[in-house]
């Protein structure tokens, strides 16, 4: 429903276009112009200048003018591209436009000559815009403006806007001095800062709202608009140095983004994720139930790596929070990593690379070994042991595995019937077992014992998997010979000291759990790992999440749709429909998915309905969480 009295001022410059137009148009005449580049740096301090109010709009404007040297034949190209660079929200919001474009209004210090051909698409007629004109020469060339037109002058909204003398409310939105002015003048009563694409200081200081889109203007005013709910005021907390390309996908999309370098401690997070909607986090991070039960908005939790265990998977359930990570996004790296450690452990490079740093030189073939014809046994046959089989296989490695799991061996891997079998016959042992709790101590004094004499371990795991006093035992009686360790019982938050009993051992190879710490790896995460979390946002796909029933969702068409998330208890699917039939819905999409604690179902919906259906749904008995997308 159309509000009564609300008159909306539009700037059009950087407001309802991404660009200055007089820039683009710049960029058109000055095309062959050998110092095009210096005079355009030119041209867009000068644009700057006017609009912070530095120096009069009327000087901006001749200073410009005589620089551009433009045809009215340019024109035409300025105008095709304008239409190209349209502001994003603007033109996702088209359908406000054309509603109501009886309360709309373009006032803008720009010209008619390219604005009124873009808004009268977005059914806004000439008599609505209120703008300077060109003046042209006898040839085409434009060498001026009307002088005579009030938005010419310095201050010209402030009395363009007085002689429209409209009735009831006025907003102004537009990006400015000249539209902030309006409202400090006290011809308009609200002025929104509108910083989608670019922000102003000034601006900003002098809006009554910051807007980072048509899309919160719209939900301030309570307007139709085209999402649901703001994407600015969805705020994503990234922590312990995640990718910058994770935070470039997230802002990007329009979300209000944090990222810190360290982890928080559950004390820190509890007061950090009250009002935080998406956590981002890397393995030291404890996303623990206090957490979880502080977190009233938390809608998702995007674990920047493989494991999960540092999050209470149960608990996030239990409370609506979808969790993500990312399973094969660095098991490359990972791999990469074992094959190089168990290359130099083999070769014993670690104690002759150290002997040359202290001075010692120590030519011997004595301990050093090729990898091909060796056995390599691979604890945990999942998505990095595969891939480490093939690889090593490659290199003429003789590959065993063995899993708890039925799993496929690949190439000639040959899979072991226990485990007391596979380290028995193994030159080097590498670990790739998962972090479930009863993997903790599982490789110990039992099983250094069954390894045979001589061999070789790899640990790129997680570090309670290992009994390290075991493992410090096994290298010194020289049971074992070698060891790669990633990957320890406790780690610290952030870098800095560290200490292990495994510290000066000869023949060891110490990483600060960077297995899958490569430039490349990290980049991948921080791409997959957003896709997700914006998927569900956005659209609701519960895809590959780790602790909730997955659901790969259509794109909603014309739609609204319904999310809800409940206890899975008897009736609930009966009570929900029981309900849509009440306000007699039509609905266009149902799907369900539960689990053995939680249900799922997503109803899509056309979009005239009464909105009493919403409350409904949320009343209804074991309900968890509920949103509305559009």
């Amino acid at each position: 429903m159309k509000t009564a009295q609300k008159n909306y001022i539009f700037d059009f410059d950087s407001t309802l276009t991404s660009v200055e137009a007089l820039d683009v148009l710049a960029e058109i005449s000055l095309a062959s112009n050998p110092k095009k580049d210096e005079i355009i740096q030119e041209i867009q301090e000068i644009t700057n200048l006017g609009i912070d109010g530095e120096i009069s709009f009327t000087e901006s404007l001749e200073r410009r003018i005589k620089l551009l040297k433009a045809h009215k034949s340019n024109l035409v190209e300025l105008i095709r591209r304008l239409h190209q660079q349209l502001s994003t929200s603007i033109e996702s919001n088209k359908e406000f436009f054309e509603n109501f474009s009886d309360d709309i209004y373009i006032i803008s210090c720009g010209f008619k000559e390219f604005i009124e051909p873009i808004v009268k698409e977005y059914n806004i007629p000439a008599d609505r815009v209120y703008a300077n004109t060109f003046a042209f020469d006898a040839d085409g060339y434009i060498v001026g403006f009307d002088s005579e037109n009030v938005l010419s002058q310095h201050d010209g909204k402030i009395q363009c806007l007085k002689d429209m003398n409209l009735e009831g409310e006025i907003q102004v939105i537009g990006d400015g001095y000249s539209d902030y002015v309006m409202r400090k003048a006290g011809v308009a009563d609200k002025f929104f800062a509108f910083t989608e694409n670019v922000s102003r200081d000034k601006a900003v200081e002098q809006a009554d709202h910051v807007t980072p889109s048509l899309d919160e203007f719209l939900f301030v005013n309570d307007l139709p608009r085209n999402i649901s709910y703001p994407k600015n005021r969805i705020k994503i907390l990234l922590l312990e140095n995640i990718h910058s390309d994770a935070f470039d996908r997230l802002a990007d999309d329009g979300f209000s983004v944090e990222i810190l370098s360290h982890s928080l401690s559950e004390e820190d997070l509890i007061e950090k994720i009250k009002d935080i909607h998406v956590l981002g986090i890397r393995s030291k991070t404890q996303v623990t139930p206090n957490v979880i039960k502080a977190a009233k908005k938390l809608l998702a939790i995007g674990a920047f790596c493989i494991g999960t265990k540092q999050i209470d998977l149960q608990t996030c359930k239990e409370h609506g929070v979808v969790v993500f990570n990312a399973p094969y996004s660095n098991t490359r790296s990972v791999v990469e990593l074992a094959i190089g450690e168990i290359i130099m452990l083999m070769r014993s490079v670690f104690p002759r690379s150290t002997e040359l740093h202290n001075g010692q030189w120590n030519k011997t073939a004595k301990g050093s070994r090729e990898v091909r014809g060796k056995k390599l046994g691979i604890i945990g046959y999942g998505n990095i042991g595969k891939q480490l089989s093939v690889l090593a296989e490659s290199m003429g490695m003789l590959v065993h595995y063995y899993d708890i799991e039925d799993r496929l061996a690949l190439g000639n891997a040959q899979k072991c019937k226990s485990l007391e079998e596979l380290l028995s016959i193994s030159d080097v042992v590498s670990l790739h077992v998962d972090d479930n709790n009863a993997n903790r101590n599982f490789f110990g004094k039992t099983q250094f014992d069954q390894m045979k004499d001589g061999a070789i371990l790899i640990n790129l795991a997680r570090g309670f998997v290992v009994d390290i006093g075991a493992l410090k035992v096994a290298l010194e009686s020289k049971k074992i010979v070698g060891a790669a360790i990633d990957v320890y019982p406790e780690e610290p938050r952030a870098n800095g000291k560290f200490e292990t009993p495994l510290k000066g051992l000869n023949n060891v190879i110490l990483t600060p759990h960077v297995g899958g710490s490569t430039e490349e790896a990290q980049r991948d995460i921080a791409d997959f790992v957003p896709n997700k979390i914006m998927a569900y946002i956005n659209s609701g796909n519960t895809v590959d999440a780790v602790n909730f029933p997955n659901i790969r969702l259509p794109r909603q068409t014309n739609a609204h749709r319904f999310l809800h998330i409940h206890k899975n208890v008897p009736g609930i699917m009966a009570k929900v429909n029981k309900v849509l039939a009440k306000y007699e819905l039509n609905i266009t999409g149902q799907y369900l998915s539960t689990d053995s604690s939680v249900g799922y179902v997503i109803v899509d919906v056309d979009k005239e309905y009464n909105k009493e259906v919403t409350s409904a749904l949320r009343n209804i008995e074991h309900t968890i969480k509920f949103r509305i997308l559009y």
